[in-house]
This record gives structure tokens, sequence and C-alpha cells, in this order.
């Protein structure tokens, strides 16, 4: 029987199995998928090549092929932040009951890899695919959707109603952030993050403004910037504060995520001036596992990210195996407050 060389680092593909069988593509396939349709000695010997080049068929590609795809992808925002590590983990849970399995990719918030990613998927292509975006750069979705690839948004609000989504309610969670620090007795706020074009952040500044026009007396709530929602940003503001008169210095301070937060509250330690909380309060968002323990445990507002995971693959399974009947829709789900030392005041 005729053999062909297979290097010792190379993965046998089909090809390798037709090509030292002395049949075609077909047959093997015939053989892997449809044995009956083969002559018993050809089964044979196509078997015996398969034994001796080790060669496993790959299920993934057969249904790619077949056009029937359990492979759904999910284009996280950043894996830093563990909630997003939360929304896969519930995405995976309620897509293995029905047979699907989450291929997970990470695009760091960078640009350029949230773009290859979504090539990727719409190359293999995958049955479906869950995006949680930079909210402000959703190019390249819809060359997704016109191939007939259902997606649903997580963190970010879909740019047409013939989409899915699932959010959570970031305006109530800087109203609640707010009126915590305002209960421990702060009446100088500022709000430290991005928003110049990330929508969940601005959101939650608006909620944290909504708290402080609530309230009587002298209250102050500043905004401070930052680039990015990373904890190189937060280690610039804590630099910056310090570098203040003590008077112009917040007391109270919701971070837009706890990443930034952290990089506050390392910069601000570096200083013996400075006691959390007693000189300034700070509350984070989204309950990153980083946050729990530090060196100050991080008060912050936690998002519900098993629950938004699951409630997205649902909907994208939904949308993928009841197209004729799928109704599109947006789902709020609540981030609740979790009081740590970083705020207790009283």
């Amino acid at each position: 029987m005729a053999q062909t060389s297979i290097r010792s680092h190379d993965i046998p593909r089909m090809s390798d199995v037709a090509t030292a069988a002395g049949v075609s593509l077909g047959t093997v396939s015939n053989a892997l998928n449809h044995p009956d349709r083969v002559h018993p000695d050809t089964l044979q010997r196509i078997r015996q090549v398969i034994d001796d080049l080790g060669f496993v068929r790959n299920a993934t590609a057969q249904s790619l092929a077949a056009g029937s795809s359990t492979v759904v992808g999910f284009i996280a925002l950043n894996l830093a932040n563990t909630i997003f590590l939360d929304m896969s983990a519930g995405a995976e849970a309620v897509a293995a009951k029905s047979g699907y399995s989450i291929l997970l990719a990470n695009s760091g918030m960078d640009v350029e890899r949230q773009s290859t990613y979504l090539d990727l998927f719409r190359q293999l292509p995958a049955a479906g695919l869950l995006f949680a975006p930079m909210p402000h750069l959703l190019s390249g979705m819809e060359q997704i959707r016109q191939r007939g690839q259902p997606i649903v948004l997580l963190n970010a609000s879909p740019p047409a109603a013939n989409q899915c989504a699932v959010l959570a309610n970031d305006e109530h969670g800087g109203y609640m952030a707010a009126r915590h620090l305002l209960e421990q007795g702060c009446r100088r706020l500022a709000f430290a993050g991005y928003i110049d074009s990330w929508p969940p952040l601005q959101q939650r500044y608006l909620g944290a403004v909504r708290a402080v026009s609530e309230t009587a007396g002298a209250v102050q709530l500043e905004l401070i910037p930052t680039h990015e929602v990373r904890v190189e940003d937060g280690v610039a503001i804590g630099q910056r504060i310090l570098d203040r008169k003590p008077e112009r210095r917040p007391d109270g301070i919701i971070a837009g995520a706890d990443l930034v937060a952290n990089g506050i509250i390392g910069a601000v330690m570096t200083s013996s001036a400075l006691r959390f909380p007693h000189d300034i309060a700070i509350i984070g968002y989204d309950d990153n596992r980083s946050s729990w323990n530090a060196l100050i445990p991080l008060s912050t507002m936690a998002q519900p990210g098993l629950e938004m995971g699951r409630a997205a693959a649902e909907l994208l399974i939904e949308e993928m195996t009841q197209a004729d009947s799928h109704v599109h829709r947006q789902v709020m789900l609540e981030p609740h407050l979790v009081v740590r030392d970083s705020s207790r005041r009283r």
C-alpha cells in the first residue's frame, strides 16, 4: 500500500489520508460520514491509513463545512476586567445546554485587535457572535450581520433597533455611587472616567450629576477626564490630586471603573498625607476581582456579569434557532452597591 510522508510536527489532514489511500477526498468523506457508500475493501484501506497517520476528524470544521456551526464567538472588551469573564461564564453555561461552544477572544480595548477578531468570526463563520465592543467603534459588525450571522451586544447600545443587546443600568449605578458618598458626608465629589465617547461611563457620570442635583447644601461635582479606563489612567489622576492644595482636593471620588480606582489608590498611598476613606472616600465600578484583596478593599458598583452573559446567550440562541419568530429586544439589568473599606466612614 502506498504511503505518503508526513512530517512529525504536521497535523494530518483529510487530503493526506486521500493521497495515502489512493482515493479522492469525496471517498474519504464518505468513509467518515457514510461508510455504507464505500466498497468494503476501500473502506478498510482508508481506515488503516487513518490509523497509520493518526488522523483525527475535526468536528468543528465538519460542521462549518456543512453550514451548521456549533461555535459561538465572544469578543470581550478587556479580560483584565473580570466582569467580562463573568459574562463569558454565564454565556458558556447557557450555550452548552443547547450544544454550542463559546470561543472567547479579548480585544484588550485595542481597535486593530477588535477588527481582527471581527474578521476572524466572519470568516469562520461562527453560528453567532456575542460582542462587548469599544462602544464608539462598531465598524465591521454590519458585515457579519449581512452574512446572516446574528450578533448580540453586551454593555453597549445597538446602532439600530433590529439588533439585540444586554446592558446594565449605568445611569442608576452612577446615581447610587454618588448617593453613597454623599451619605458618608462627602461634599466635594469628583468623577474620574473617560466619557467623551464611552456611553456607559457617560451614563454613570449623568447618574452622579442627578444625585448631586437632588442634594441640599453646598455640594460640588468635578469631572476629571481620563484617556482610557486603565490602572495607569488612575495613577495619573492620583498624582494630580496629590499635587493640589488641600482645599482643592476632592473628599469623595467616583471612579468610572475599578481599574481606574485602583490606580488612584496606588498613587495616593505613596504619600502619608492622605488616608482612605478619612480624607478621601472612593468607590469604583464593576466589582473587578483584582480589587477584592487590595490593601484597601474597594467599594464598588457590581454589575450582574453572569446574568448579562446568560441573557445575551439566550437571545442569541433564540435568534439562531428561531429566526422567523425572533423579536429583537434590549435587556436592562441593575447593578448593586458593594460597600467596603475604601468608602465606609459611617
